[in-house]
């Protein structure tokens, strides 16, 4: 692990090195009813990601990908952004916007350097986007920093449990052994062939993050795939992941001001 900001750079060539990989399973995820969540893909109705009373809030997704989230915010009534440092991504979402007759703003960036003013939504939200790929230490205080008081940021990761018990190697699933340290946990970089860059923090540094910024943890959902989940993912099993957590959302809300808060 190294201290480098080039991330930004690796993961953009990457991610538009594997944007074709993922046009089938986006369409996928347009097309769906309702919306299912991570890589066994849970149920929302089991998941209980997204928030009630959507009708009218205005959102922006961190790390779109396809955009298959803010299509399913939109069908709720949402007003939707999407944001994604990769342009082949960006253009399978213009794609399935076209296909789908569904249409919401674009941008491509950074989630670590967002275009957009202060205050401006009411919910970010992010599955497997910036809440990997990007350094946490710059992508969450510019989500507080877009989020109105009292607005939530919702996200999606992999549970330190998994991180620490996956091989170097993404061909292997995880063990039931601890492979690296707990402390100090920050950013990994997988084999020479991926040169992809990910950030994943331990559950007590998060939180004083998350503190930090202003915003207040409402609930960390362990996620549980049901007996017949299934996943192409290879660097877990189902039966790993029915016994410990392999992903978790986090839910939390931006402070209101003293004055509003007493009130």
């Amino acid at each position: 692990m190294t201290g480098t900001d080039d991330h930004v750079r690796r993961n953009r060539t990457a991610w538009d090195r594997f944007a074709a990989e993922y046009a089938e399973p986006g369409q996928r995820n347009w097309a769906a009813a309702e919306p299912s969540w991570g890589i066994w893909h849970i149920p929302e109705a089991a998941a209980g990601v997204l928030p009630d009373g959507l009708d009218g809030c205005e959102s922006i997704e961190l790390g779109c990908g396809t955009g298959y989230v803010s299509a399913w915010l939109a069908r709720r009534g949402a007003r939707p952004a999407g944001l994604d440092n990769s342009a082949a991504q960006l253009a399978t979402a213009r794609q399935l916007q076209d296909q789908f007759g569904l249409r919401f703003p674009l941008v491509h960036a950074s989630a670590e350097q967002s275009p957009f003013a202060d205050a401006r939504f009411d919910l970010a939200i992010s599955e497997y986007g910036a809440s990997i790929w990007c350094d946490p230490y710059a992508w969450i205080p510019e989500a507080a920093r877009l989020l109105r008081p009292g607005g939530q940021l919702i996200f999606l990761v992999n549970a330190p449990l998994l991180m620490l018990a996956v091989p170097d190697s993404g061909e292997h699933a995880a063990t039931d052994r601890l492979l690296r340290p707990y402390f100090g946990m920050h950013r990994f970089e997988w084999p020479e062939e991926d040169e992809s860059v990910e950030f994943h923090l331990p559950h007590g540094e998060m939180i004083r993050l998350l503190r930090r910024c202003g915003l207040v943890v409402e609930d960390l959902i362990e996620l549980q795939p049901g007996p017949d989940a299934t996943t192409h993912y290879p660097f877990v099993t189902l039966d790993w992941a029915r016994r410990w957590p392999c992903e978790e959302v986090w839910k939390t809300r931006k402070s209101l001001p003293p004055e509003a808060a007493g009130h």
